[in-house]
């Protein structure tokens, strides 16, 4: 009875916030920085760099986040030219759509409480290697610019033109493969600003573990490796990292968080869908197709499956506690949500952002829990405890 409430609950929310789409969302114009084509700081197909920006307001004037948008990654020539040709702009700002500003980018207090009059930016993705990338021959056949160091680079002197380079306040976040640059990043990004500005990074679903498939190999470092060897990706890697271990172990984070020096909070769920269907059961490790089921909706999968994603669970957990470090404990310096819902990337969804209860920890939404970290008001490292397999959320 409990649980039918909560989800009608929250069927009530989600239409709810449909029928408000207008007033919860912003929508703001893209940048294209077209002087970056001289520089070389070009999109996949040469076409140049973009983000959007929406101004900050009252208090929030001279604070900033810039979230990097994440959308994968391409490991051959053939996977790349595919990104080209989507029409999700991945590949390519010829092709790139508006986004709307919700959940975390959102200008309304009552959607974004502790960061809604900031100014608030995205960071468009189209270079397919986390902004790494940086190849200087171009090969005439494809047309294909591995260039991505340059994009970050060029968009945040840009930023930084605006008033990024006096602000009080900054935080550094992004989605998916934007998670993971924003960690990579994380140093170089809080260098650029004063000292005097309290800056911080929050990856959400970037945190990429290095463990085991179902049969019992690493596929996932291998197409890791692919990447990072195609864009040339290794130049811009932590070094701290590079000089221990293969380029393609320094995409992992647990190989490169141990040695930020800035505050992280880390958000992922301990379920996250893309490593279930990427890192845990990847097509080559499922040789009969016995997991395609259970990874479209978890209430196929058989009781063996559902064991070894709670062993998956268990693992992410382990390898996340190991990668922060003993200042785990600090909750100046690093913080984490881990729920359990099966899903990918959270805080630009309005609904987890601000509450769907079953992305709740301790009955609190992550825009509570990250407001709480980011202004130094409550130890924030939560874990969900309760649920020990997957939820919809």
């Amino acid at each position: 009875m409990v649980i039918t409430f909560i989800r009608l609950c929250q069927w009530l929310c989600l239409i709810l916030l449909m029928l408000l789409k207008t007033e919860c969302s912003d929508d703001v114009e893209m940048t294209f920085i077209h002087s970056a084509v001289a520089k070389g700081a070009v999109c996949l197909d040469g076409s140049p760099p973009a983000y959007q920006f929406d101004q900050g307001f009252g208090e929030g004037v001279d604070k900033w986040l810039i979230h990097i948008q994440g959308g994968g990654w391409c490991e051959s020539t053939k996977s790349c030219l595919l990104r080209v040709n989507k029409s999700n702009g991945v590949g390519s700002s010829t092709l790139m759509q508006k986004f709307n500003f919700t959940g975390v980018f959102s200008s309304k207090q009552e959607f974004n409480p502790g960061f809604y009059n900031w100014n608030r930016v995205i960071m468009r993705y189209c270079d397919g290697a986390s902004f790494t990338g940086d190849v200087e021959k171009v090969d005439p056949a494809t047309n294909l610019h591995y260039r991505g160091a340059r994009i970050f680079n060029v968009i945040l002197d840009e930023l930084l033109a605006k008033g990024l380079n006096t602000a009080s306040s900054a935080l550094l976040t992004g989605c998916s493969s934007g998670g993971l640059a924003v960690i990579l990043y994380c140093d170089k990004f809080r260098a650029k600003l004063p000292a005097t500005s309290q800056v911080k990074c929050v990856p959400d679903a970037g945190y990429f573990v290095h463990v085991k498939d179902i049969s019992g190999k690493y596929h996932f470092e291998k197409f890791f490796t692919k990447i990072v060897k195609l864009h040339n990706s290794e130049i811009n890697l932590p070094s701290s990292c590079t000089s221990k271990m293969k380029p393609g172990l320094c995409f992992y984070p647990e190989f490169i968080l141990p040695t930020i020096k800035t505050p992280v909070f880390v958000i992922n769920s301990a379920y996250d869908s893309y490593q279930v269907q990427n890192i845990l059961a990847p097509e080559k490790a499922d040789s009969h197709d016995s997991w395609s089921a259970c990874k479209l909706n978890i209430s196929n999968c058989s009781p063996t499956q559902l064991k070894r994603l709670q062993d998956f669970r268990s693992d992410f957990i382990k390898t996340l506690k190991s990668g922060m470090g003993r200042s785990v404990s600090n909750s100046t310096s690093r913080g984490m949500f881990i729920n359990s819902c099966y899903s990918h990337c959270q805080t630009g969804n309005q609904i987890n952002w601000l509450g769907d209860p079953a992305s709740k920890l301790d009955n609190k939404a992550i825009a509570e829990v990250v407001s709480d970290w980011f202004y130094e008001r409550n130890t924030t490292q939560l874990i969900d405890r309760r649920h020990k397999l997957p939820q919809q959320c």
